[in-house]
């Protein structure tokens, strides 16, 4: 059974990616700090490379493998973003890649996953498992599965958006982040709770996939139904078994935030902010705007995962009613 990555391991991502992956900018706002009352920075991982945390991980992951196994290639699955992640750093290290991505995925994304060089295998998220046939097409092609989250590699890579945040603006009072599979809060949590130890971690999913807030009050994993939600990066039906160990015992809480509080959320960010953030890239600031009374006063690190969205899309949301 592999282990979870430490922080060791996160600083070792560190240096592996570097000169490969942004050092993402750390965005502030007067006018979105007087409306919630707090210090908010925000980690902007839509500036990343193919524009979503993704490629620290996938990168990470990557460089890892041996010659041989980079040779024969890797496959991996995904709604969009670990997609284009996987397929852009394969790309770099000349190792080929296939990816699973659901037939509902969002058309930029597919789109920009082949234009890596990746080639693409399309399924029915409702009624197929992508994890049976991401194995099923690793164990045929001899190929490396490169999961979204459950992944040591994977989680390692994705906590140095939190490294960076820590180390640009010091020791935080709290620090929001968004949760699908759990990668990221995993990472994020071995960040800070090395960097800024009495940082409240609070991992944030979308209100109809509550399955990693039932998992952290249950102290087990929950399994459910693909979530109908906006936030198509984190319809996951549950954690990985790895990040799971670190969240139970690192995670402060976990928030739900609705599709209507994740749509505001993008208006404020394209308003005020003058940025595009993806529905799932909301999640954490949606939360924070809900839980403003609880963090008056506070220094509060938000991590904004992505900003991939069609443009038609992201119109059509944000404009309406």
């Amino acid at each position: 059974m592999p282990t979870p990555p430490t922080f060791d391991d996160v600083r070792a991502a560190a240096e592996r990616i570097r000169g490969h992956a942004h050092r993402t900018p750390v965005l502030t706002s007067r006018r979105v700090d007087e409306e919630v009352g707090a210090r908010l920075y925000f980690k902007c991982e839509n500036f990343q490379r193919m524009g979503a945390f993704k490629f620290r991980g996938a990168f990470n992951a990557l460089s890892r493998l041996d010659a041989d196994q980079g040779r024969a290639g890797v496959v991996a699955y995904s709604s969009g973003n670990h997609a284009q992640a996987v397929a852009l750093a394969a790309r770099i290290l000349g190792i080929p890649s296939t990816i699973v991505m659901p037939y509902d995925a969002p058309e930029a994304k597919v789109a920009a996953t082949i234009g890596y060089g990746a080639s693409v295998v399309r399924y029915d998220r409702y009624t197929e498992d992508r994890e049976e046939i991401g194995r099923t097409l690793a164990a045929d092609g001899g190929l490396a599965l490169v999961p979204p989250y459950d992944h040591a590699d994977v989680m390692a890579g994705q906590g140095t958006a939190t490294l960076e945040l820590l180390e640009d603006v010091g020791e935080l009072d709290a620090l929001f982040v968004c949760l699908g599979g759990g990668g990221l809060l995993s990472g994020a949590a071995l960040a800070a709770r090395a960097l800024s130890p009495s940082c409240r971690i609070v991992g944030v999913e979308p209100e109809a996939g509550d399955d990693g807030l039932r998992s952290l009050r249950s102290g087990s994993i929950v399994h459910i139904d693909t979530p109908v939600t906006i936030a198509d990066g984190a319809q996951t039906q549950h954690l990985g078994v790895l990040p799971f160990e670190i969240i139970r015992r690192d995670v402060d809480d976990i928030v739900t935030a609705s599709d209507a509080e994740l749509v505001a959320a993008m208006r404020v960010f394209a308003s005020t902010m003058k940025i595009v953030v993806e529905p799932t890239g909301c999640l954490a600031f949606a939360a924070v705007r809900r839980l403003r009374d609880e963090l008056a006063g506070q220094r509060v690190g938000v991590v904004v995962s992505g900003g991939n969205i069609d443009l038609a899309r992201f119109a059509a949301l944000v404009g309406e009613a």
